[in-house]
């Protein structure tokens, strides 16, 4: 079996440690607009819903990719973007059912999507409520 990112939005309370936490281990700035995770709330601000990749087991996102840019990491199994054949299409952004993509506008290019953290998801060892738990999926 592998590792996979749970979410749990009975659990969340908005709280977006998970967004901050991101973003300062990717950019070392405590900025949620450079978080890979983003929480959207939903009916009237009483649940929340950390939105992030997937790492779909069939992709939408490379399915659609022009260039081929988007790829299956063999270390950690997280989809990636190799941001040198990347042009900013955005069609992978399109594609993903969750909102799981997004443009770096400083870039240019899709490359803010979840990357695991290389196996320690960041966000899965900061959420206090479990809302984001990395484990064992069946």
């Amino acid at each position: 079996m592998s590792k996979s990112l749970l979410i749990y939005p009975e659990k969340c309370l908005g709280c977006r440690i998970c967004e901050m936490f991101c973003s300062l281990s990717h950019t070392d700035t405590c900025n949620p607009a450079c978080s890979c995770v983003n929480v959207v709330k939903m009916n009237l601000d009483v649940h929340c819903v950390p939105m992030m990749c997937r790492h779909c087991a069939e992709p939408a996102c490379q399915t659609v990719c022009p260039t081929r840019a988007i790829h299956r990491s063999a270390t950690t199994g997280a989809v990636e973007t190799d941001s040198s054949l990347c042009i900013g299409c955005r069609t992978c952004a399109f594609a993903c059912p969750v909102g799981g993509t997004a443009v770096d506008s400083s870039e240019g290019v899709a490359i803010m999507r979840c990357d695991l953290c290389g196996g320690e998801p960041r966000c899965a060892e900061v959420c206090p409520y479990g809302a984001v738990v990395y484990a064992e999926a069946d």
